[in-house]
């Protein structure tokens, strides 16, 4: 954390007192080793004190490709699924499903192109 401006460092110590913390597509991406263990202190910091949302597109069993890391993983996966409801979803994406609507419309008013 030394080498954290003091920006990044205020905003990292309101995520510390948050009750709720909501993290989107987490995984999506390779992760870099300092990236990995930066994550992992944050979350092992939060286990048991803060409520976490997460979302990925990733099982369990493919963060270790992700993280190049099967101990950092598994580290990482026992505190997430300490205690906590697993929600899996299916069908097709919603974000997609209404991307491919906005697509269909080529011309017109930025108020037309958001209308539902």
């Amino acid at each position: 954390l030394k080498d954290i401006s003091t920006p990044a460092m205020m905003t990292y110590n309101k995520i510390l007192r948050a009750q709720l913390l909501a993290i989107d597509d987490i995984m999506l991406f390779p992760v870099k080793r300092e990236e990995a263990t930066a994550f992992f202190n944050l979350i092992n910091t939060l286990h048991e004190k803060t409520s976490i949302i997460i979302t990925t597109n990733k099982a369990p069993t493919e963060w270790v490709e992700t993280l190049n890391d099967e101990i950092l993983a598994s580290a990482l996966l026992d505190r997430l699924l300490y205690r906590c409801e697993v929600i899996k979803f299916t069908g097709s994406s919603y974000r997609l499903e209404n991307r491919q609507t906005i697509f269909k419309t080529t011309t017109g008013t930025r108020n037309e192109l958001m209308k539902p």
